[in-house]
């Protein structure tokens, strides 16, 4: 056995440090003129998720703010491409992202994360690793009913769904848990623009970024 891999038959290494940055949080904020944040999208799909966060990042990034969305699709081309879409699949690809946007955030930057994210457990899990980073965390809910969800169904998801040929689908094999304590609710009547300038106003009440 190599000498150099005594923890390779685990998961985990005790032979590893966290290295703090020499730029620090205050500092960040005042260079970049906002405060890194993660806002996290959730809602059935095709509620206007993706959508949300597109319009609302080209805006941010309009007003000179540093900002980037984290898309649920896309993120499974690259680092969770490994991943199907079992429960536990699930869980581990929401704790991956929520692992990936406390990066984001703790590097000042607005991250706009769109994931269905249908279970509270695994959106608290967000919240916590957030929170005791001392990160800002915002959650977003799209409340588009499933009924709309299935008529706008621009991937023919849900009648794939409905046949029997998506396997764990949310709202149809698999359920959507709505949450409780949502710092922002989207209604389905407002527009894409509209809704983010919902959010934007939000994140400047909140100082999050400079009015």
């Amino acid at each position: 056995m190599d000498n150099n891999s005594e923890n390779s038959s685990t998961n985990h290494s005790n032979n590893i440090v966290w290295h703090e940055s020499r730029v620090s949080p205050e500092f960040r904020q005042e260079v970049f003129g906002q405060q890194g944040s993660t806002l996290w999208f959730t809602g059935l799909s095709g509620s206007g998720k993706s959508t949300l966060a597109f319009t609302l990042e080209h805006m941010l990034v309009q007003e000179k703010f540093k900002s980037y969305v984290l898309d649920g699709d896309n993120i499974r081309h690259g680092l969770n491409n490994n991943l199907g879409f079992s429960d536990a699949d699930r869980e581990e690809n929401i704790r991956r992202v929520g692992e990936v946007s406390k990066l984001f955030a703790d590097a000042g930057l607005i991250v706009l994360s769109s994931f269905i994210s249908p279970f509270k457990k695994g959106r608290q899990l967000v919240r916590k690793i957030h929170e005791d980073a001392g990160l800002n965390f915002l959650e977003i809910f799209i409340d588009t009913p499933l009924a709309v969800c299935e008529e706008r169904d621009p991937k023919q998801l849900y009648a794939k769904a409905r046949r029997g040929e998506i396997p764990h689908f949310t709202g149809i094999s698999s359920p959507y848990e709505e949450p409780d304590d949502a710092e922002i609710i989207i209604p389905v009547s407002n527009s894409p623009e509209k809704s983010s300038q919902q959010v934007l106003e939000y994140l400047k009440q909140h100082k999050i970024i400079k009015s």
